[in-house]
This record gives C-alpha cells, structure tokens and sequence, in this order.
C-alpha cells in the first residue's frame, strides 16, 4: 500500500492521478479464517484492525451484507467525547477518544478529527448538580472535564440564547478535548489499513446462518458460500439480536431508529458541539457549514432507516428556543440510523453461550464515539479471551445485577 502524503499528491498531479491504487481490496472469500468478524461499521474495522496490530492476527475476514460503513457509522452526528460518570464507562470512552487524537498519523489517512470541544448544556438545577458530580468524577477518573458557568458558554457559543422561555442555561459540563471526525473517513482508513495486513474485507455478503459443533463455533453460512473459522466477532449493532438468534442466544437489547438531519450550508457560526439533553437536542456545524442536528431515539421498535417529521418537529423546536436564528434555516437532508439499546444504556462486550463467539453490541445512540476504544477491547478479547476495557461490561452482568447505568448518570444516551 502506497503512503498518502503531500509528496504523493504532487506526484499524482503532474501526471493527471492515473497512478492512484485501490483503497482496499475486493477479494472472494476464503475457505477458512482464523477470525471472521461480521459488519464492517466502524467496531467491526477497528476490531480487526487492532487485532492485526496489537496480537498479529491476520488471517481475519470482515464479511458485510451492504457496503462498507453503510449501516450507524454512515449515520451518526459524529459526537466524540468521554464525560461519562460511571468508571468502567469513562475507561473505554476516554480511550477511544484518545485514540482518535493520533489516528489519522497511525492510519495514514485523514479522519478529519476536529478536537473542537463538547459543551453539555445544564438548563436545570437537577442538570446543574448532575453534571458537577460527573466533573468531580471525571477529575478522579483522569478524564478532563470542568463545570462552566453561563457567561463561559456565551462566550464559547455566541449565538446561543442563554435565557430560554422553559429552560434558561445555567452552566455546563464543558470538555475541551472532545470534538467530531469524519465518520465515512474513519471506516475508509480502517479498512484501507486492514486490507494493507492482508485481511479480506468481503462486501454483499450477508450471513444467512451460523455454523456450530459441540458447542463451539466452526463456521458462518453466506450469500457467498460457507466460510469456516476458529472464532466469530458478531458487531452488527440493531442488528445484533437477529445473529445472536442464528447463534443459538439471546440479546437483553432492543433496536430503534435514531433520527438526524442537517441545514443549509451557512457562514461559520459555531466551533463547538452543544448538546442539550433537557429538551434533547444536539448541534454542531459541518466543515461545509451545514448545521448537523440530532435528537432521541423512536418511542417504538423498529428496523427503519429513514426519517419522520413528527421527530424532526420535536427536536427542531426544541433546539429553537436555545439557538433562535437556526428557525430561519431550511432543512437540506435527514436520515435514520438502527441504534441497539440495552437496559442500562452501556454496551455489551462480551464472550456468548457459544464457545468461539464475542458479541459487541448495546452501543446505543453513542457508538461512533468509541469505535477505536471499543475495537481495541474487543480485539484484547477475541485474542486473549479477556480484556480489563470490557471486564464489566460481560453478558451476565444483566443475570447478576451489575447495571452500568448511563441512563440516569449520563443524562443522555449519546
């Protein structure tokens, strides 16, 4: 694989960029691999990126039923943070945003990682106190983060109206390290650097079922033929209930859509993120100016990927009475994505049931944040069979009442 660098672009621009190679390759499967990893998203590439990397497996396929980074990856808002309350959260959070700060240097290729900062809006005395506890928390935790009064935020968010008709800002959980990065990008050089380690990125290949022997996991069915392996990593986030129930299992999860638009492109106006979880709303502005807008999950199950004008109403107005001048932009395009909810809203990093077979799932709305985290634990699991980022984190934890409650500690879901 020929480096990116300033040199190779001139290079190919004197001589009209015919000399440019594939990102990746695009070959047929094999007949065996020693670990196959099902949904090339974000987790799945940096899950078999990272065990090529830190453990020298690379005997690996990522199969995909669609294209590459086409599922939640594709879809999200591009939040990254690690302001999280509870430990074990923090501890895989903050490692994945660390990770992004050097990613695009070890991938060679531009994530576009913008380390703008995340504002996390407390517009009511509960919020006030709820997110002074998380800095405390976050200080002992090594995570930096601090408690900003109004006029902080005023001054990092000119256009905000700190005096809203319902909920007035009274402060925020401000994290100067947190920012967004572009998530087509991330995927791309991922799987651009998995290909570079001789692993096979298989796309159309959807899995039809899951091949089992005493227990133990010998192999995957496909629309492109049966594949063998030694071990199975299952990352297909909404999906992931669907390929626990080929496997033989259950999933304590539920997948619903996640709803997001953007404007217009405008002249700059915000260079940070602000989230504002009491009217559940989130913003920021694109590198193009579009204003990219978030907000909650669908009251219901289901499997949709596409928008609605109930939740768009919802959390435009809701954003309105905080950022006034967003009700005179016109909506540009909107989206849905397949979030995979836990009870306790933190994520499943586990072995299964099935000897052989690791289920990373339960992301909920904030799984691009933690994709380099998430696949680094997750390939330390695949490997050695345990890895202290995904200790708590472990199936039997809703079996035995060890809940990780980001629902309440976090505020948010995000």
């Amino acid at each position: 694989m020929k480096r990116y660098s300033a040199f190779a672009i001139a290079r190919e621009a004197a001589r009209y960029h015919t000399g440019w190679e594939r990102a990746w390759r695009a070959p047929e499967p094999k007949k065996k691999y020693d670990v196959i990893i099902v949904g090339a998203g974000g987790h799945g590439l940096a899950t078999a990126y990272y065990l090529g990397k830190n453990f020298g497996i690379t005997n690996v396929a990522i199969l995909e039923k669609g294209w590459l980074g086409g599922g939640n990856t594709g879809r999200n808002t591009t939040i990254i943070r690690s302001n999280y309350l509870q430990d074990p959260s923090a501890a895989i959070y903050e490692k994945a945003r660390s990770l992004y700060e050097t990613m695009s240097q070890d991938l060679n290729y531009n994530v576009m990682f913008s380390p703008r900062g995340v504002i996390m809006l407390a517009q009511t005395h509960h919020e006030v106190r709820g997110y002074q506890r998380t800095a405390h928390a976050n200080a002992l935790q090594g995570v930096k983060t601090e408690f900003i009064g109004p006029e902080k935020v005023k001054e990092l968010v000119p256009i905000i109206h700190l005096d809203g008709p319902r909920y007035p800002v009274m402060g925020g959980l401000w994290q100067a390290r947190g920012g967004t990065a572009r998530h087509d990008a991330v995927a791309w050089g991922y799987a651009r650097a998995c290909s570079d380690m001789g692993m096979d990125v298989i796309q159309k290949c959807e899995v039809t079922a899951i091949r089992r022997e005493g227990g133990k996991v010998v192999g995957v069915d496909t629309s492109k033929g049966a594949i063998d392996c030694d071990k199975l990593g299952v990352v297909v986030a909404g999906h992931s209930g669907h390929l626990a129930d080929m496997a033989g299992f259950r999933l304590p999860i539920e997948s619903v859509a996640l709803q997001a638009l953007v404007s217009e492109p405008i002249k700059p106006c915000m260079d940070v993120v602000v989230m504002a979880n009491t009217v559940h709303g989130y913003m920021s502005q694109s590198d193009k100016g579009e204003m990219v807008i978030g907000g909650g999950t669908d009251g219901y199950n289901n499997y949709t990927q596409r928008g609605s004008f109930h939740h768009i109403e919802e959390t435009v107005r809701a954003l309105i009475e905080t950022f006034p001048m967003i009700s005179r932009l016109k909506m540009l395009r909107q989206w849905g994505g397949i979030v995979d909810v836990t009870g306790d809203r933190s994520p499943i990093l586990s072995a299964t049931p099935v000897d052989g077979v690791f289920i990373n799932c339960g992301w909920g709305t904030g799984g691009f944040k933690a994709i380099p985290g998430s696949g680094w634990a997750m390939a330390e699991l695949i490997a050695k069979g345990r890895s202290p980022l995904t200790d708590e984190f472990g199936l039997n934890r809703f079996r035995e009442g060890r809940f990780i409650d980001e629902s309440v500690a976090a505020g948010v879901a995000h």
